[in-house]
């Protein structure tokens, strides 16, 4: 039986993050993914130039809609952009258990506000406890629980925040750290980490790699798999999509989804 995925985030014009990128990783791992569009972004390589969020009726409509015929086996959330479509999300959410992960897309890459305030609050009081996973990269884990998990001590006192927040898993993204290993670390309610790391690589072509990253672990959650091992992969292939990246752009590129 086929697995399934709803995605519920914004669209990306330039195709490398967002619901194309989902799409296109879902694709990949075999996987039939759906979508909620939440808002429509202008953007290319070089940065985000206009945003336009959905009413969020519509967006409630279509998670409805997806949820009431085909299903999901997992659900994928990035993009929100606004505190109303935030709420219907949650609201929901609240009527299924499907497997949640959720990553807290809050500023582009160039430094473009991507939800407002208020719609973070709601993140993180109604969202972040339905989440199986979420997966802040580290000035998200900074905006939301005041730590930037830059060493193990760090870590454990920002997956102890978390914890309070309700989340039952915390993917500590390193992509935006130093050194020459790139380092995710996984916590869990039980206290102890899982350490994904790979040689950092040395190219401005990473457009995407947090959507790519968090729809490649929905989509081994989808197929049943251990959240740890769900995890091992995606960090597998998004550090092989970078490295085949196919060099596309004037700014931040693609990866290369066929891995």
């Amino acid at each position: 039986m086929i697995r399934r995925l709803l995605v519920i985030a914004g669209s990306d014009s330039s195709a490398g993050a967002g619901l194309q990128a989902d799409l296109k990783t879902a694709q990949r791992f075999g996987v039939y993914a759906q979508t909620a569009v939440t808002a429509v972004t202008v953007q290319n390589t070089s940065g985000i130039r206009a945003i336009q969020a959905m009413p969020p009726d519509i967006v409630r409509a279509q998670i409805q809609a997806a949820l009431g015929d085909i299903g999901a086996d997992a659900i994928k959330i990035g993009m929100l952009a606004n505190a109303a479509i935030a709420a219907v999300v949650a609201d929901a959410l609240m009527e299924t258990s499907i497997p949640v992960v959720l990553d807290p897309v809050l500023v582009s890459t160039s430094g473009r506000m991507l939800l407002d305030r208020a719609g973070v609050e709601i993140l993180k009081n109604r969202l972040l406890p339905r989440a199986m996973l979420v997966t802040p990269n580290l000035p998200e884990c900074e905006a939301l629980v005041g730590v930037s998990p830059t060493n193990d001590g760090a870590i454990r006192q920002a997956a102890q925040a978390f914890a309070l927040l309700g989340a039952k898993h915390v993917l500590f993204k390193g992509g935006h750290g130093d050194g020459t290993m790139a380092r995710d670390v996984l916590a869990g309610v039980d206290g102890k980490l899982l350490i994904f790391q790979s040689p950092r690589q040395d190219t401005p072509h990473t457009h995407g790699t947090g959507c790519v990253l968090s729809t490649a672990i929905a989509c081994g959650l989808a197929k049943g798999m251990e959240i740890g091992e769900s995890v091992r992969q995606a960090h597998a292939f998004v550090q092989e999509a970078i490295r085949t990246a196919p060099g596309l752009g004037r700014g931040h590129g693609p990866l290369n989804f066929n891995t």
